[in-house]
């Protein structure tokens, strides 16, 4: 396997009749050895063109994309070893299932008994292996994508590409391959990207997401520190279901406490959120001025119901109530404010219910740059 990197990678678009499409946007990327990366997005962000740019099938504009101390840019689709599994499936009609997912490794010159090997191994993890002597056209789209994700993973490659590897197959196949892919990935040593809209699917199979907007990466972290530590308003408000709570405030220093007066949409206050100077981490607030404009998430999660330690001076209006099976999710009001909280499923709901919003929970961005100030204090 190679370590995949890319420096400084634009792709614009010529479009006939109208403006320039700049579908890339100074793209950096450094993934390790063995390393599997998601681009996570929503559709039309950049991240297949991105995928499309490291296997050869687009020519950027500019910039680099190395495998190790290779540069890739002037080599062919066929010269760079990727094995990529499209969204699309691009099966070949003519082959059975199993001539399609083994015609890389006779490429690859290995032995017919090992191709056997190798064929039964994949087609057994994917759960296909009552399909291998049927054609593409007579199988199902599900079925057709994992022969596609099985032809990619089975090959011998310096980077494996996936787009979109498991969007057709149902949600308990899909969780069930999830894991078995993973484990795949990583005993097998693969350097791996995958383009997915699906932030269940990129928390599950990534070391790393790359978080992408208008072309542009807007984070590339963990997958602990993408849902806990977003440093933009984009990130935080694109993660976690249901999405972060995003509120327009106030910052005000009163000395022995610090108040966010949130604000409603006519920019009047709603309600003002109150903490004591001693129960939190100062140094997370020392940079901040007084009446300095925020926008303040609050994950649902992390909202505490039926609390007698209230910090703000809002009445609670509930307005749905939502039972998921192993949890609850509340939408309520405050002065005009709606707000959704996450409960346990066993939460006894009723109107006279009060809430706390601590101080953990509480995620500071500017509201000029976007970019976070702090996440929890």
């Amino acid at each position: 396997m190679a370590k995949l990197i890319i420096n400084n990678l634009n792709k614009v678009f010529s479009v006939k009749f109208g403006k320039n499409v700049h579908a890339v946007k100074d793209f950096n990327l450094n993934l390790e050895d063995g390393e599997i990366l998601a681009l996570l997005g929503s559709s039309g962000c950049g991240k297949t063109t991105t995928l499309r740019i490291v296997a050869g099938f687009e020519s950027p504009t500019s910039g680099e994309i190395r495998f190790d101390d290779r540069d890739m840019i002037a080599l062919p689709p066929s010269k760079r070893n990727v094995a990529m599994a499209f969204e699309g499936y691009a099966l070949y009609p003519p082959l059975t299932v199993k001539d399609n997912i083994s015609f890389g490794l006779m490429r690859e010159k290995l032995s017919k008994s090992e191709i056997e090997k190798k064929v039964k191994e994949i087609t057994e993890l994917l759960e296909i292996t009552d399909i291998l002597h049927r054609y593409p056209s007579t199988v199902s789209g599900g079925q057709a994508q994992r022969v596609s994700l099985a032809r990619a993973l089975v090959r011998t490659s310096d980077i494996l590409l996936l787009d979109e590897p498991m969007s057709q197959l149902e949600p308990q196949l899909r969780a069930v391959l999830r894991a078995r892919v993973k484990d795949y990935i990583q005993h097998n040593n693969k350097t791996s990207v995958f383009v997915t809209h699906d932030q269940t699917e990129a928390i599950a199979l990534a070391d790393k997401i790359a978080v992408m907007e208008g072309g542009e990466l807007q984070q590339l972290a963990s997958p602990y520190d993408i849902r806990v530590k977003p440093q933009n308003v984009f990130v935080a408000s694109f993660i976690g279901e249901p999405p972060m709570n995003m509120l327009n405030a106030v910052y005000q220093d009163e000395g022995d406490k610090i108040n966010f007066l949130i604000k409603n949409e006519n920019n009047e206050n709603a309600f003002t959120l109150s903490y004591n100077k001693t129960s939190i981490d100062q140094s997370k607030i020392i940079n901040l001025q007084n009446n300095q404009n925020l926008v303040i998430g609050i994950r649902p999660q992390k909202i505490n119901f039926d609390s007698t330690d209230v910090n703000h001076n809002a009445n609670i209006s509930l307005t749905s109530n939502h039972w998921l099976g192993d949890q609850i999710h509340l939408g309520f009001e405050l002065n005009g404010i709606n707000i959704i909280g996450v409960a346990d499923r066993n939460f006894s709901v009723s109107n006279s219910m009060k809430i706390n919003f601590a101080s953990s929970s509480i995620n500071a961005f500017d509201s000029s740059s976007q970019k976070v100030i702090f996440n929890g204090f």
